[in-house]
């Protein structure tokens, strides 16, 4: 009796041409079937070893998918070749990338593929595969392969949650709005019940030193497991009001900025066995940011270095980015989530340069506020619209922007030496996620970008007013 074949490659090779063709039973010892073969009473499946000693694609996948399955894995039954990993508790998935790295590398034969490390899983989501290439492998480079994935402990695993009781510490500075604290503990809340935990209990005190250090240990005093703040003021250096706290409470700074964007500014400390995190500012919106990986690794008991911090950088980009400007694509285009306008005040004269630097970076709409004289200088501007004045010319040139206009850069007549490079280091700075929602040249007041969650309040009280009653959402850009 004569079938199709696989003659296996010799041991430790790689790479081995397939050689097909029909073979005697006499003559078939330790030969793999290319196809399935029925006989009276029984059905000899594709990729079946006749004798031989290397192992068949199906018990191969499933002997590597069982070395690396550990704590919250299992595995299914191998079929042409696959084994599939489940998860089977909500959790985060932990593995080690070298070791990974270093059993794909064995041998073309065995491969495994994962879905990305630290990502949060849930019961029956898959979490690895492994994929046998040809009809069977060698016993040799199998347990290699089962080496890598079971020493130092099973490779792929989920961490749970774990139910952490959390406190929060809102921290207050004159003019901060209440309602931006409150709007801020909500979401922290979300994010930490998303992870199965709690915040048990919520302080607020002064933006200083000596405040927060006793609210830290008052949080402490409560049995606390996790310690979140929200400064009323981004911390920008070690030495910051934050920092210096968890020092003076005895506590260590472990990690100050990652490479996440949103989130470049978290710090992580401890004090004790109880980890501290100071919130960056883009902590008060609920979009993706690098404070979630960080909880989730918090959450799930997972020990964070500085260097684990560090390596956050691929795919740490984590905020949509804005199209690229219109004209002088030297310029940066800023991150942003919608489009920017600007609304320009005329004087007595045209205000040509103002106008130029608002197209040149991209902005759009560009709005005039012109007196009756408008209509005559309209000839001298560059293509833009134009709005003659009423009795509050700032509020309808405000109500006149579409609605995907996230922001608005306002000029006032007459602004000396204004550049498109001075308008485009104002517009990078701007970033409502992280608390700079609005943007000031150091030292003045009359001109600035401010996001439209403001413009009915910069309509009622104008720009210099509004920056001094929101100093927690003013950001001031020295410019060259």
């Amino acid at each position: 009796m004569g079938n199709r074949h696989y003659t296996p490659p010799a041991t430790g090779q790689k790479g081995h041409a397939m050689k097909f063709g029909e073979e005697r039973v006499d003559d078939a010892q330790g030969l793999i079937l290319a196809h399935s073969l029925r006989l009276p009473g029984m059905v000899l499946k594709k990729g079946r070893v006749l004798g031989a000693d290397d192992v068949g694609e199906d018990e191969a996948a499933g002997l590597v998918a069982a070395a690396l399955a550990g704590p919250g894995v299992t595995v299914n039954a191998p079929f042409t070749g696959r084994c599939n990993l489940f998860a089977t508790r909500r959790g985060l998935l932990v593995f080690d990338r070298e070791r990974l790295d270093r059993l794909n590398l064995v041998d073309e034969a065995v491969t495994v593929a994962t879905a990305p490390a630290f990502e949060r899983v849930g019961p029956r989501q898959m979490v690895a595969t492994v994929k046998i290439i040809p009809f069977g492998v060698d016993r040799r480079v199998l347990d290699a392969c089962a080496a890598y994935a079971s020493t130092g402990g099973p490779l792929v695993s989920v961490r749970p949650f774990r139910p952490l009781s959390a406190v929060l510490i809102s921290t207050t500075l004159p003019g901060l709005n209440e309602q931006v604290m409150a709007a801020t503990a909500a979401v922290t809340r979300s994010r930490v019940e998303a992870l199965g935990g709690a915040i048990a209990h919520q302080l607020t005190c002064p933006h200083d030193v000596g405040s927060v250090e006793r609210a830290i240990a008052k949080a402490l005093g409560l049995g606390t497991e996790l310690v979140l703040i929200a400064g009323a003021s981004a911390t920008v250096d070690r030495r910051d009001v934050v920092p210096g706290a968890i020092l003076k409470a005895g506590g260590r700074i472990d990690h100050f900025g990652m490479p996440a964007d949103p989130g470049n500014l978290l710090l992580l400390g401890h004090v004790g066995a109880v980890p501290v995190v100071n919130l960056p500012g883009c902590a008060r919106s609920a979009k993706p940011n690098g404070l979630d990986w960080v909880l989730a690794r918090v959450a799930a008991g997972v020990t964070i270095k500085p260097e684990d911090i560090m390596r956050m950088g691929a795919g740490g980009l984590l905020k949509q980015l804005g199209a690229p400007p219109r004209a002088s694509a030297w310029l940066e285009p800023p991150a942003r989530r919608g489009r920017i306008a600007a609304i320009v005040q005329a004087g007595e004269a045209a205000p040509v340069a103002e106008v130029e630097a608002a197209l040149a970076t991209g902005l759009d709409p560009v709005v005039v506020l012109a007196g009756p004289e408008g209509e005559a200088m309209e000839g001298a501007l560059p293509p833009c619209e134009v709005l003659y004045a009423g009795p509050s010319p700032l509020s309808e040139a405000l109500e006149l922007l579409p609605e995907d206009v996230a922001a608005a850069l306002v000029l006032p007549a007459g602004r000396p030496r204004l550049s498109p490079e001075a308008v485009a280091e104002l517009l990078k700075a701007f970033d409502p996620d992280e608390g700079r929602a609005i943007v000031l040249p150091g030292g003045v007041r009359d001109w600035g970008v401010v996001g439209r969650d403001l413009f009915s309040a910069l309509a009622a009280k104008g720009l210099a007013a509004l920056a001094s009653e929101r100093p927690e959402l003013l950001f001031e850009v020295v410019l060259s």
